[in-house]
This record gives C-alpha cells, sequence and structure tokens, in this order.
C-alpha cells in the first residue's frame, strides 16, 4: 500500500533525538535541493518544479546516491517473477475434458503484480535500505475470454496486458526505475524516498493497479488502494483512464467495492496515512455520481482493505493494522501490526455519519476479507478470513524474510506444544474462517472459528448475488502451508467450499475440499454463476488460474461446485506463463470481440 500525502515545507524538517544521524546527512545532502525548493515560496509545487533545471538536479542527485537492484527469488518463488506482454491474443487450442453448454459466455480475468524492469527493486544508499513490499508491482491483467461460435461451439482465447497508470508510462517513457520504494525499509531511506518521489513526480509513490477488477454500471476497472481504478476496455484491456467519478472522488479507492444490496449503488472506502484518514462514498447504480460522501472520524489510519455491505448497513473492521507517519519518523515502520491496540467493528447506516456508528470492541486479529455480512434479527452477522498477525508489510527491515515468512506459515496443528522453543510467532499468518454476531439492541457480541485448523484459508469468495444477505456456501482459496512455509511466499494448493448452514463437529461448520496436483498452486479464483433456469446459490463453477511448478505450464480449471471434490470438468492449457495474483472475477458479455 502506499498513500497520497499532501505536504508543504516550511522550514527544515525537525526529526527525533533517535534520529539524529539521519538530521545530520539529511540537512548537508538535501541542502542544495531545499535552497531550490525555497526559491519557490518554500511550497513543494512539482508541475512547476519538473518544468525548471532542479528536476535535473534531481535526478542527478538520486542517480549518484541511490543504487537500484532486484530482490532475489528463491527457485520456489520463480512464479512470482514477471512475465512480457503478448502482442496479439491468442486462440486456445488444448482443452482438457469440455467446457459446459450451460457455462456463460464472458470474460474471466484477474489482476496482479507484474513489475517492470525485471522484478521488484531494493534500494541502497546513505540514508540506509528500502525495499518493495511482496504486494508491489505494477498490475497486469490476465484474461481468458469465452465466446461460441453460429454453431454453438466455444472459442476460448487468453490475453494479458499492462494497467497503464500514470506512473506506469511515466516509468516506460524513462526506461528504467523512477520511484524509490517508500514502504519497507530503514526510516531515514522511506523518509528520504518520500520527500525525492514528492518533489520529482508528484506523489509519494507509484499508483500499481494490481489488485482487483470489477465491473459498475456497464463499465469494468482495475483497482488498488493507493488510487482511484482506471477503466478499462474489457475486450482489448487497454487502460482508458482514471475514474474519480467525475472529480467527486479523489483520494484512495478500496479494492473490494461492494454492490448494496437492493440498490444497485456502489459501497466504497479511501484509506489515507493524513487526515481523513477514513471516508466512506456510495456512487450512484449509473456511476455517473458519489452521492453520499462521509469522515468516518477515525484517530488513527487503519490500513482497512474490505467493507462489508447489509440491506441496511456498512460494516467497518477497524483493526491495529496502521499507518502512521510520525511513528515513521522516530524510527519504526510505515506500516505496523500491534496486538495491544485496540480492535473494533463498526456497523454503520447506509447513509449515516460518524456519528451513527455503533463500535463494537472485538479481539485484536488481522481480516483482510469480508466473507459476507447480513441481518439476522438484531443482530450483524460477519463471515471474515481471520489471522492473529498480519503478512503486510512484512518483516521489519534487517531481519531474514525467509525465516520470518517460514515460521509464521507454518501449520498451526503441526506446533509441538512440549517444544518450548515454539512461540506465538509460529502459524500466526494462519488463516481461519471466523464469524462475528453483533447485537445491534444490548450491544453484545460473540465471535467463534468457523473452520477447523486443517487447512489456512483466504481469498474467500461467494455467488455474488447473494452480496449482503444471508448466503448458505462460501469459497476459499486454501493455503498450502508446508509450501508456503518452506518457499517465504504465499501459495494456494487447493480450494473450499464451505457449507454455513451444516455443521460438522466442535460448533464447526461442513467443509469440502478440491486439492490440486503435487506443486500445483491457484490464483484468483471466482464463482460462475449459471445462467437462467438456475436458482440454487450454489448451482455454477468455479474458475481459477493454476501453476504446476513442475512442468512450468499454467492452465485454467473450471470445477463444478455441485460435485467440488471431483475432476475439473476442464482443464485449459494456456499459451504462457501465468504469474501468481491476487483477485479474479467472472464478467459475463456475449458478443465478445478480442484484439
Amino acid at each position: 500500500m502506499a498513500f497520497q500525502v499532501n505536504c508543504s515545507i516550511e522550514r527544515r524538517p525537525t526529526l527525533s533525538h533517535n534520529l539524529d544521524h539521519f538530521k545530520t546527512l539529511f540537512s548537508s545532502v538535501f541542502k542544495p535541493i531545499l535552497r531550490e525548493v525555497q526559491q519557490v515560496h518554500m511550497h513543494i509545487d512539482v508541475s512547476r518544479t519538473m518544468k525548471n533545471s532542479s528536476a535535473k538536479i534531481l535526478d542527478a542527485f538520486v542517480d549518484s546516491v541511490f543504487e537500484f537492484s532486484d530482490q532475489p527469488l528463491l527457485p520456489s518463488q520463480d512464479n512470482f517473477s514477471p512475465v512480457n506482454e503478448l502482442k496479439e491474443a491468442v486462440l486456445i487450442t488444448e482443452i482438457e475434458g469440455g467446457i459446459p453448454d450451460s457455462f456463460r459466455e464472458g470474460v474471466y480475468i484477474r489482476n496482479g503484480p507484474n513489475p517492470l524492469f525485471g522484478g521488484l527493486k531494493l534500494t541502497k544508499s546513505v540514508f540506509g535500505r528500502s525495499s518493495h513490499t511482496w504486494v508491489e508491482g505494477e498490475g497486469m491483467l490476465h484474461a481468458l475470454y469465452f465466446n461460441k461460435d453460429g454453431d454453438g461451439r466455444w472459442n476460448v482465447v487468453y490475453n494479458n496486458r499492462h494497467v497503464q497508470t500514470e506512473t506506469f508510462k511515466l516509468e516506460k517513457q524513462r526506461n528504467k526505475p523512477s520511484f524509490l520504494p517508500a514502504i519497507e525499509g530503514d526510516s531515514p531511506a522511506i523518509l528520504s524516498a518520500y520527500l525525492l518521489n514528492l518533489l520529482r513526480f508528484g506523489m509519494v509513490n507509484k499508483y500499481i493497479s494490481n489488485t482487483n477488477i470489477f465491473e459498475h454500471s456497464g463499465k469494468y476497472y482495475s483497482v488498488a488502494e493507493n488510487d482511484v481504478p482506471q477503466e478499462i476496455d474489457i475486450c482489448t484491456l487497454k487502460t482508458l483512464g482514471n475514474w474519480d467519478v467525475n472529480g467527486a472522488w479523489k483520494r484512495p479507492f478500496t479494492s473490494h467495492p461492494k454492490r448494496a444490496p437492493g440498490s444497485g449503488e456502489l459501497v466504497i472506502i479511501g484509506v489515507d496515512a493524513v487526515k481523513p484518514f477514513l471516508e466512506v462514498g456510495l456512487i450512484s447504480a449509473d456511476g455517473k455520481k458519489l452521492i453520499h460522501k462521509v469522515d468516518l472520524g477515525l484517530n488513527r489510519s487503519s490500513l482497512i482493505h474490505d467493507i462489508g455491505v447489509t440491506q441496511r448497513y456498512l460494516v467497518i473492521m477497524d483493526f491495529p493494522l496502521t499507518i502512521d507517519i510520525k511513528r515513521l519518523i522516530r524510527g519504526g515502520p510505515l506500516i505496523k501490526y500491534n496486538k495491544e491496540e485496540y480492535a473494533r467493528i463498526g456497523i454503520m447506516p447506509r447513509y449515516g455519519d460518524s456519528d451513527s456508528i455503533k463500535w463494537f470492541d472485538v479481539e485484536p486479529n488481522t481480516t483482510f476479507h469480508i466473507l459476507n455480512s447480513f441481518e439476522d434479527g438484531d443482530e450483524v452477522v460477519v463471515w471474515g478470513c481471520r489471522a492473529l498477525d498480519s503478512i503486510i508489510p512484512g518483516p521489519d527491515m534487517g531481519l531474514n524474510k525467509f525465516e520470518w515468512f517460514f515460521r509464521r506459515f507454518k501449520p498451526i496443528n503441526c506446533k509441538e506444544e512440549k517444544n518450548p522453543s515454539n512461540s506465538t510467532e509460529d502459524g500466526s499468518l494462519f488463516t481461519r474462517c471466523y464469524e462475528w454476531r453483533l447485537d445491534m439492541q444490548t450491544g453484545e457480541v460473540r465471535e467463534r472459528n468457523l473452520t477447523a485448523t486443517e487447512f489456512s484459508m483466504e481469498f474467500p469468495i461467494i455467488n455474488g448475488n447473494f452480496t449482503g444477505v444471508k448466503n448458505k456456501y462460501g469459497y476459499t482459496q486454501v493455503v498450502d502451508s508446508i509450501a508456503s512455509s518452506t518457499s517465504g511466499m504465499m501459495k494456494f494448493g487447493g480450494l473450499a467450499k464451505l457449507h454455513f448452514e451444516e455443521p460438522d463437529q466442535e460448533e464447526l461448520i461442513k467443509v469440502q475440499y478440491h486439492m490440486f496436483e503435487e506443486n500445483t498452486f491457484c490464483s484468483g479464483a471466482a464463482f460462475v454463476p449459471k445462467g437462467a433456469g438456475s436458482s440454487e446459490e450454489d448451482d455454477g463453477w468455479i474458475i481459477t488460474f493454476v501453476h504446476n511448478e513442475d512442468t512450468n505450464i499454467s492452465k485454467v480449471y473450471i470445477i463444478d461446485t455441485k460435485k467440488f471434490s471431483g475432476e475439473p470438468v476442464a482443464k485449459i492449457t494456456l499459451p504462457c506463463r501465468v504469474p501468481y495474483g491476487f483477485h479474479g472475477a467472472f464478467m459475463p458479455i456475449s458478443s465478445l470481440q478480442t484484439r
């Protein structure tokens, strides 16, 4: 995550006593630059700065002081490395099994990081080290198009393309890494990266647009929550430009907007590192107007990745994963999870304000993704994927990344309780499906695990027709804890189907699994409901990208959700490798023309 910061310099920065060394470096090295800035009334106006000679001075300074290098990847991390864009869409010819006749025409599309210039970068300078986090990297869309010809036979076409944000085009024009990593690293290095990125480009970090893709009012958008979404031509994957709701929303935009049940309005949130820390917005069903916007008045910047909706309410997950610039200046990390701080869930009427929120204190945790939320009598029920630590941003600078992830990805059912070397860090990233029941009348909270410790689960999905209303089924990607622990990167070795109304044991719910072949992992799973004539919630398919690390071949699997543990009904071999990524979606569209 990176966040917009509006900043002006009134005098030289004053840092806390534990950064005396940085103050000396900052003062001596930046003195000529600050003198240039003072000549324009001590206010950072990047549009003017880049028009005069100071732009060249700044670029020369960065080139001489900062050394860029690639972050190394282990052999077990090869499929996290980027791929090249295709020059044109490719017709698929190799399909094992068959695409069902009742499958829907449309586009299966997934977003994910595909870093420019060979991979994620780290920098070394007199200010220390800084590096990209594992969630950074320019977004690339991978799309599979399903279309029937005049004889009813399926044509399947694959294409990929980078999301061309403003910063993507800027670095492509320069043909080299230009933005300094500004999230993970030594505090002086991050602070200098903030200032230099802001002076040179008018923003503190790149706009990556690599997390999700969604549809609203017949238009399609790529998004990551450090900027507004980018509109995409779904047929060509061409980037059409930013979507700021006709100028009404000019702040970060959640990667998980939700369509409100009944009205079709789009519910969004925007988290920022400066006040207002969190704002909620509602976009009209036609996508033309921002019809409601409110500052929730939070006293900290909580990194809230998802928002829940019900028929009447919005669900705000205010957990102790925070962004704090003051903490960074004091020498601490920009993003930090602190289990000693408070955690709470806020329930707000859809058109409410900060005074209308009812807050419920809950046990500290990290929940990035809400599976669903709905009203059940006097209670608001929230289901999510919950862990006891945060995978973002990762280990502090100086710690061994592999060791940090290795311990936390351990399966918790493999802990040896008699081994005194075990710590609370072991298995702390193990994610379980979880339930909060929030009584709007009494203020009581009931919370419990829904799934056992056999498998860790993340990236939940449901039949989108049930968003905000009570549902019977959900689906998740299943973490291969051993492979993730061994590689130090999260890998998903299967899928799970959750039966919320069928108990299993010890008050847990029934879970079915669809596990892949050995060393085969998925990303971007999405639910595809059957079309007209089907009324059952789980009547459809799960579609997902998979990659076999032994053969280095990428495929797309289609799995019948009524026969969830059986073989995929279709395995579609892709013409090139598809790196692991984030969220996917299926967009029902007929008469597609790809080029």
